[in-house]
């Protein structure tokens, strides 16, 4: 879906313990997930998030791991064995040209976009999307990296996704990132 997608190799470093010292996926999550709830994990990469997702949503939840790249998911799925929770992960490759998630229309209870929509060339498809896999009321919590990401562009992202049936909830404090907890609004203005 992108120009320069982070490449393999930088997913390790991605998936590194030291990076939960300012950005630990558990507790960036608790807020959000529930047992039971289905999740997408946009450019999930190596499982930073999608493992510790799996985590708390239990036995009877799943977590929709979607990532352009087959070796990320490759690195997703040992991952997820050595942590006992690949019966709980979907893992799906999406193209360049779309998430390809609509067989999830009106089924998913929260999607999480970390680090990646600036990877991508058109978010009016992604939160085109998105929007139809969620649920009525359900949130997206998006996250940018400041270094990547100008101010300028992050208004973008969020124009983008004002347009596509998204309204902004909330900005919750995650080290080093731009954010905004969205909600799918009942109608697409």
């Amino acid at each position: 879906m992108a120009e320069s997608v982070c490449p393999v190799w930088v997913g390790y470093f991605l998936a590194s313990p030291i990076r939960k010292l300012y950005q630990n996926p558990g507790e960036i999550l608790k807020p959000y997930l529930r047992e039971g709830m289905k999740v997408i994990d946009i450019g999930s990469a190596m499982g930073f998030f999608s493992i510790p997702a799996a985590k708390i949503v239990g036995k009877d939840g799943r977590v929709i791991c979607i990532d352009l790249q087959k070796k990320m998911l490759e690195r997703l799925e040992k991952r997820a064995v050595k942590a006992k929770v690949l019966n709980r992960l979907e893992l799906h490759e999406c193209t360049a040209e779309s998430l390809q998630i609509n067989r999830f229309e009106n089924q998913i209870d929260f999607a999480l976009a970390f680090a990646v929509l600036h990877e991508m060339p058109d978010l009016s498809i992604v939160f085109k999307e998105v929007n139809a896999a969620l649920k009525i009321k359900s949130k997206m919590l998006i996250a940018e990296p400041n270094g990547h990401v100008t101010e300028q562009n992050f208004a973008g992202t969020l124009n983008a996704a004002k347009k596509n049936g998204f309204r902004i909830i909330g900005h919750p404090k995650i080290g080093g990132s731009k954010t905004a907890l969205l909600e799918k609004a009942e109608t697409v203005n």
